[in-house]
């Protein structure tokens, strides 16, 4: 057995049950979804792969995809497209949305497991390089994983909005965001959301994160960014 979790996301039930059956025999942990939207309602940190069918509903598995390389949570998971679409152009417009392979149907269950086995191997290999679990500056740490932020190992309660701002932030110093820019990584499609909602949230992270606060620097005109010395 491995410890690797993976998501299968396809609007063919079938489909999914078999590749289900035929991964979880390779000792995966596989879970699956018929429609992105079901998905999306799940935490799709804990999956260490996606396998997302493109041609879905009113949310397409390039849609989807784009939604999540806009996330910092969930920038990083590997993706492989699964479709009946296999115009160059398809297989281009996967590629350029971050994805780690491109598999056309019919396709045969011994190369999913395959291409599967590659991916993991390839992206588990960089990951332990490029992903760190833990971002800190001074004394005020963020643990990735677990949802955390402390100071001097003192947990601070921040809600889910304040948590992704300040990972943002954190995770590209010295870069500033314009509200716009944070409205798509952190509320990404919620409906309407005015920028004083931004605001209002900066306004408490700061006070929340005490005397690390005054590192969040408005940028007059252009946004805000964490300016570490």
């Amino acid at each position: 057995m491995n410890n690797y979790r993976i998501l299968v996301v396809d609007d063919e039930e079938d489909l999914c049950e078999i590749l289900k059956f035929n991964l979880e025999i390779e000792g995966y942990d596989v879970d699956t979804a018929n429609s992105a939207e079901e998905a999306l309602k799940l935490d799709l940190t804990k999956y260490n792969l996606l396998l997302l069918d493109v041609m879905m509903g009113e949310i397409s598995g390039f849609k989807m995809a784009r939604m999540l390389k806009k996330n910092p949570e969930t920038v990083n998971i590997p993706i492989i497209f699964i479709t009946a679409k296999d115009t160059e152009n398809d297989t281009i417009t996967g590629f350029n949305l971050g994805a780690d392979d491109y598999i056309s149907k019919p396709f045969s269950l011994r190369e999913v497991q395959a291409r599967v086995k590659a991916v993991l191997r390839r992206t588990s290999a960089n990951g332990a390089e490029e992903k760190p679990q833990l971002l800190q500056y001074q004394g005020l740490s963020i643990n990735i994983e677990k949802k955390k932020v402390c100071i001097d190992t003192q947990e601070v309660a921040l809600t889910k909005k304040e948590f992704e701002i300040l990972l943002l932030l954190m995770q590209n110093k010295g870069r500033v965001f314009s509200r716009e820019d944070i409205l798509s990584k952190v509320w990404q499609d919620e409906v309407y959301v005015l920028d004083r909602t931004i605001d209002v949230n900066i306004t408490r992270l700061r006070k929340k994160i005490g005397a690390y606060g005054k590192y969040i620097v408005t940028r007059l005109g252009y946004g805000y960014c964490f300016e570490a010395d």
